[in-house]
């Protein structure tokens, strides 16, 4: 494989976005590693005046996750995320007013492999999220395990995520007077398999436990779709009935997150490496679909509001999809 060097010349801001971008992937795959070995050494070498009260603490904070998380505005304000959002860049378009006097799920879509349009959009202050929205909070759901990891879960929590439990979106979702949005990728680790470029399958028709909530709780449906997401990096090849995604299938159901094998560009060349592309992300939020609350909802008004999502998901695509260069014969597949 020939390398295609990036040229020396490249203006400062371009490869401070580059840096951020890199760190951002790093710290995904890294850091809770980093963090608990840290915490390891500290044991290892009983430096107790600094784990045990941080044990102690962690005691007493564990259930901070599921009830609205930590966020700073001071880390969500950091000059990196600003690098970030430019590298790619991410944009975040509004397709309808909001009610501020309710709450809402946005269901977001395609997961991709890193769900960098979610973090961009909704964990940092660089996004129009508070000049489209700015009646509202909101919230990123990520996986339970996140959290489990001592350091790192402060350091993750300070950006905004909260646990995607049923009892940290029903936390949100509760709150009086509306104002609150959760947002969920709806498609989870599993979706993250299948984020090829020009892909465009959803994990969805199992997925109703959003919705249940969405009926007990009165919260109003909102299909986001994020196009460019899955064009950020490619996938060795895994299709459907493959060695490498039988193994694949079978860790993420084993430790409840999946491990796509992504590459894409480097820092100084652009052949191969774990920096994503630079391509733009168009993050559209669609219309709120109504909901009434109800209680103890059948699984016939589940499923009925169910295919109501998904219908509206698909009007939200085939609307926008010409705008951001997909072809007209290219669909939404529903897994």
């Amino acid at each position: 494989m020939k390398l295609e060097f990036a040229p020396l010349n490249i203006p400062l801001a371009r490869r401070l976005q580059t840096a951020a971008v890199f760190q951002w992937v790093l710290s995904f795959l890294l850091l809770a590693e980093v963090c608990i070995g840290i915490l390891l050494l500290l044991i290892l070498y009983n430096y107790w005046f600094l784990y045990i009260p941080y044990l102690t603490w962690l005691y007493f904070d564990w259930r901070t996750p599921e009830q609205g998380g930590r966020r700073s505005n001071w880390v969500r304000s950091w000059a990196v995320w600003k690098h970030f959002n430019d590298y790619f860049p991410i944009h975040l378009i509004k397709t309808s007013d909001l009610d501020p006097s309710h709450n809402y799920i946005f269901g977001f879509h395609p997961h991709g492999v890193l769900v960098a349009g979610a973090f961009g959009n909704f964990c940092t202050n660089y996004s129009d999220f508070k000049k489209l929205y700015p009646d509202f909070t909101a919230y990123l759901h990520v996986l339970p395990i996140w959290f489990r990891c001592p350091l790192f879960r402060e350091y993750l929590m300070s950006s905004g995520p909260v646990s995607v439990s049923k009892k940290s979106l029903c936390y949100v979702l509760s709150k009086e007077g509306g104002g609150n949005i959760s947002v969920i990728v709806l498609g989870g680790a599993e979706e993250s398999l299948d984020a090829h470029p020009g892909k465009f399958t959803l994990f969805i028709r199992r997925r109703k436990g959003f919705v249940k909530i969405a009926l007990t709780q009165g919260a109003y449906l909102v299909p986001v779709f994020s196009f460019g997401e899955n064009e950020l990096f490619k996938q060795v090849s895994n299709p459907e009935g493959s060695l490498l995604r039988t193994v694949q299938d079978k860790l993420q159901k084993i430790m409840g997150f999946a491990l796509p094998l992504f590459h894409a560009r480097g820092i100084f060349q652009y052949s191969f490496g774990l920096v994503p592309y630079r391509k733009p992300i168009h993050t559209v939020v669609g219309h709120p679909i109504p909901v009434h609350q109800t209680l103890n909802p059948t699984p016939e008004q589940v499923e009925e509001l169910h295919q109501t999502y998904m219908e509206e998901l698909r009007k939200l695509f085939e609307e926008h999809k010409g705008k951001y260069g997909i072809p007209e014969h290219h669909t939404l597949v529903f897994r």
